[in-house]
């Protein structure tokens, strides 16, 4: 059976996910200035002047089998060929065919925009289809309510809250507690997530 954390490119109309290189560094680091992601307190984003840095932490998950990480390139508009965003399989558990989605970011240009959505359905569609995954997490702070509702708009279903989970080591919250709000969807899901994540993508956008 195919590895979790093996390397894979997939591609979509709207956008393609290749493996987070060091090459992507100068199209990232312009990207996390596009609204100033690293910025929100509840996120952890990195700084343009971090990026290589971030590349260099998540390509070594990567080497440990835990993490396969993306870099997230539009396929059109004015930013096509460009890399605007990160996203991972992270957490990965082999032995029971599990993995997150996340520590996403996209610049503002392209958030809740069709390639946010495609990438999800590229990203799940593998770990259901090939990968055989019988469920994939995606977790976020109980104040990230962006990404709660972008969750929650893919099907996901809340499993519950992890109260003062982590410390948060941002900046402008040093010290603080993040409770962690963790979604999920299971195997028997993906059919019906799916069905409406190809609705969702069929629909003309503005």
């Amino acid at each position: 059976m195919t590895a979790l954390h093996e390397p894979v490119t997939l591609a979509g109309t709207h956008v393609r996910l290749e493996l987070l290189e060091p090459r992507h560094q100068g199209d990232l680091a312009e990207a996390v200035r596009d609204g100033e992601l690293w910025k929100l307190w509840y996120t952890s984003v990195p700084t343009p002047e971090g990026v290589a840095a971030e590349i260099e932490r998540r390509r070594d998950l990567h080497a440990t089998g835990s993490m396969l990480p993306f870099a997230v390139i539009a396929q059109r508009g004015e930013l096509a060929g460009k890399a605007v965003g990160m996203t991972t399989y992270m957490n990965i558990d082999a032995l029971n065919r599990r993995l997150e989605i996340g520590s996403t970011w996209y610049r503002r240009a392209v958030q809740r925009s069709a390639l946010n959505t495609e990438c999800k359905r590229l990203l799940l569609a593998r770990a259901f289809e090939t990968l055989g995954c019988i469920a994939v997490e995606f977790r976020t702070h109980w104040f990230n309510q962006a990404s709660r509702r972008g969750i929650e708009r893919l099907g996901a279903k809340l499993d519950g809250v992890l109260r003062s989970h982590v410390v948060n080591t941002h900046p402008d919250a040093a010290g603080t507690l993040r409770d962690t709000c963790v979604y999920s969807i299971v195997a028997a899901e993906w059919p019906s997530v799916r069905a409406h994540l190809d609705y969702q993508l069929s629909r003309p956008r503005g």
